[in-house]
């Protein structure tokens, strides 16, 4: 299969309701506060503790910082979702770019790798491990993908 003919199977709303949506474009390294606030809005109307607040904010931000190093441009969606079977309230962040991909996803989250010098490489790692539900898909030449939740029954008081 050609780059160019790729199509993504990872998308937002995976068996889930949206309730509401804040997208931000991401090409300058302020648009990562955007998405920061547009986190807290949408988990302080849902009613998400200040914890679980900062931990989706936190991995938002991580994300942000991803696509605006490694890609350039991208967009990341916050949402407020709905499980389809189970009425659960969570948040969904969707992060996508046009970038170079990650060549090799599962070296990418082994914390303390990354493929450029000044990182920690503690990014997509912690991500996965802040988020209740995990989604990466990325092809060379394609970009990347990055669907999370955090679920509202997993939110500590």
């Amino acid at each position: 299969m050609t780059a160019e003919k790729y199509t993504f199977g990872l998308v937002s709303g995976r068996d889930c309701i949206i309730l509401e949506t804040k997208t931000v474009s991401l090409s300058e390294i302020f648009d990562s506060e955007l998405t920061v606030s547009a986190v807290r809005e949408i988990a302080t109307a849902a009613g998400f503790n200040q914890a679980c607040e900062f931990m989706v904010a936190t991995a938002a931000s991580e994300l942000a910082t991803n696509i605006l190093r490694y890609a350039g441009t991208g967009i990341l969606s916050v949402s407020l979702v709905r499980k389809m079977h189970t009425d659960t309230e969570g948040i969904e962040l969707f992060a996508c770019d046009e970038g170079p991909g990650i060549p090799d996803i599962g070296r990418a989250m082994q914390e303390q790798y990354s493929s450029q010098a000044n990182s920690l490489g503690l990014g997509l790692p912690s991500v996965r491990n802040m988020m209740d539900e995990f989604f990466i898909e990325s092809v060379v030449g394609v970009g990347t993908r990055v669907l999370v939740y955090k679920w509202k029954e997993n939110s500590v008081s």
